[in-house]
């Protein structure tokens, strides 16, 4: 059985488009479900809000983004047999986290295009843009606030707290990678484990929080929950490899991005950066790390650091590291999902993600 996820996906973006504008309007007026829950004591500064964080919020999100975290969200609902559709305003959770995640993360990177036009920060300045990330990652929140009786107290109490582990890991990730290519820490001894570590923190904490708060409102026992959040855990792992390997090679993506080679000027240690680094010569091993150091946007430098990696094979290395660790963690979940064409369609979705060209 196969699947077209590309049009999966395109199908899925609107409708969570629609179930963000929900909680977060384009245009908040007094009628907004956040003033309904919450309502102000002494005036609506409509205003203010909407130039401050209805604005940059929407002019963020309506830059696209493939919307993977809330589709894996809602494949995981129906592979549980749920009907996705009652479940679309939860998988705004991680969708809405993730784009306050990028919004912060262009300005600790001191990044200037994101998704191919200026960083938030560069549009609004810092004060409007580290408000509106740090807001996003609790507007979100509202449709369980909305929906709490229907949910009831033991099920609330649950997606709250894997809510709060998975932030507080988020932080443990990015506190780790802005350590590494800061200086902070020794960034050249590290080794595959640190990394994996760090991805499993960072960019697969938002996976693992879909498929987990997914897990628990489609009623799944908590070695089930467990298990699908370590599955989606790993793709998240895989995505960011290819995310790594796509900075380096794939020129659509480098485009949006202003060149190849971006992490390079982070100075970031990458798997691929760390398996070079571990298989070099000691003359290549010492440029690399020459390179890194220096934050460099010079593209000739950049594609010396590529050269460098590619004589390695450490790209190459890299993506089927990432089709291991999918592979492997999908055999933990398969033996627990009834036969269903949601669960085909969940194995396809991750292969997809960790084959994507941008």
């Amino acid at each position: 059985m196969s699947f077209n996820v590309e049009k999966l996906l395109e199908k899925t973006a609107p409708i969570i488009n629609r179930a963000i504008e929900k909680y977060i309007p384009r245009i908040f007026s007094k009628e907004a479900i956040i003033f309904k829950v919450g309502p102000p004591r002494y005036a609506y500064n409509i205003e203010a809000i909407n130039k401050a964080l209805a604005e940059p919020i929407w002019e963020f999100l309506d830059r696209g983004g493939k919307r993977w975290r809330p589709t894996l969200f809602l494949i995981i609902c129906e592979a549980l047999g749920k009907n996705p559709e009652d479940y679309v305003d939860f998988a705004i959770i991680p969708e809405v986290v993730h784009n306050g995640t990028l919004m912060i993360d262009d300005i600790e990177d001191a990044s200037e295009f994101r998704r191919g036009k200026p960083c938030t920060y560069k549009i609004y300045g810092l004060d409007i843009a580290v408000n509106a990330g740090n807001t996003m990652y609790y507007l979100p929140l509202l449709p369980l606030i909305e929906n709490r009786e229907k949910l009831g107290f033991e099920k609330l109490a649950r997606i709250y707290e894997i809510y709060v582990q998975e932030m507080i890991n988020l932080s443990l990730g990015q506190a780790m990678d802005i350590a590494w290519h800061r200086g902070l820490a020794d960034a050249d001894k590290l080794d595959e484990e640190n990394y994996l570590q760090m991805c499993a923190y960072k960019t697969g904490t938002l996976a693992r929080m879909a498929a987990k708060i997914a897990a628990v409102l489609a009623d799944a026992d908590e070695e089930l929950v467990e298990k699908l959040g370590h599955f989606a855990e790993s793709i998240g792992i895989a995505f960011q490899i290819q995310d790594d390997v796509l900075d380096l090679t794939g020129e659509e993506f480098a485009e949006k991005k202003g060149g190849r080679g971006q992490d390079i000027t982070e100075g970031k240690r990458t798997l691929i950066v760390i398996h070079t680094l571990k298989v070099a010569n000691a003359k290549d091993r010492k440029r690399l790390i020459e390179i890194l150091k220096m934050h460099t946007s010079d593209q000739k430098l950049r594609d010396e650091a590529i050269t460098i990696m590619q004589k390695y094979g450490s790209i190459e290395y890299a993506k089927n590291f990432a089709r291991k660790i999918v592979e492997e963690s999908w055999k933990e979940v398969e033996k627990l999902l009834p036969k269903s064409e949601a669960k085909e369609k969940l194995n396809a979705f991750a292969r997809f993600l960790i084959e994507r060209k941008i």
